[in-house]
């Protein structure tokens, strides 16, 4: 059956995104403790310094344990965090959700901060042309604050969905919203747990971004690999034929 809708994963697919995660990771955590700093300057030794990024990381572990059902919103996760331990801190509770409202937006504005590879504007405006196309995402990224929204007719945040991929769900939500049956959907992504199998399980093909050849070297059914992005048009043009 012809293939008439794409979806899409977005982190580490369109975009490299450890660099990016790394850069907002520790800035909007630094941001914080400077922030405390300036505003209770007879305060005692600095967040950080009480707190160290590491220990920030090691709460989130236990605050997704202890809100299993809040497990793939990850903005939501890193917020509470924040406030559990700026509370701890010793600042009343209201002021300590203020600041860890205020951090996240930090980390927000610097996790949207990306470029994506240099193919794939162009890319997605030549494939909308013959395709519908999704946007299926286990991170938080929000495409409506970049300049690739406009390729995209269909948007699923999977973790707030409470739903994280490998979870099919997500990609049923999406089918539903392009109005296309698995069979007439690829779903392109970088994660052979989170993407490929969940897609394929559901009869959707799969482009599987193996940027760096860990996979196994026997593919299911409709699975396809590529090393990069870039390389989905020659794809599509040959199942196509």
């Amino acid at each position: 059956m012809a293939i008439t809708a794409l979806t899409f994963d977005l982190d580490d697919t369109l975009w490299n995104n450890r660099p990016v995660l790394e850069r907002a990771e520790a800035g909007h955590y630094q941001w914080l403790s400077d922030a405390l700093a300036a505003a209770s300057p007879g305060a005692g030794s600095a967040f950080m310094a009480h707190y160290p990024l590491h220990a920030y990381q090691q709460h989130r572990a236990d605050v997704a344990r202890r809100f299993p059902l809040k497990r793939g919103d990850f903005t939501w996760i890193r917020e509470r965090a924040l406030f559990e331990m700026v509370e701890a801190y010793g600042l009343p509770r209201l002021r300590a959700r203020l600041w860890a409202a205020h951090a996240i937006a930090h980390f927000l504005d610097l996790r949207h901060d990306l470029t994506p590879y240099p193919e794939v504007v162009a890319m997605l405006d030549t494939l909308r042309r013959s395709y519908r196309i999704a946007a299926i995402t286990n991170g938080n990224a929000d495409l409506k604050r970049l300049d690739l929204a406009d390729h995209f007719s269909v948007m699923i945040a999977a973790g707030e969905l409470h739903a994280p991929k490998p979870d099919p769900r997500a990609f049923l939500a999406a089918l539903a919203r392009l109005r296309a049956r698995p069979s007439q959907a690829l779903h392109v992504g970088d994660s052979w747990r989170e993407d490929v199998l969940p897609a394929q399980r559901l009869g959707m093909q799969v482009a599987w971004i193996d940027a760096k050849n860990e996979g196994p070297r026997e593919l299911p059914p409709g699975v396809y690999r590529l090393t990069h992005v870039r390389e989905l048009p020659t794809l599509l043009a040959r199942l196509a034929s």
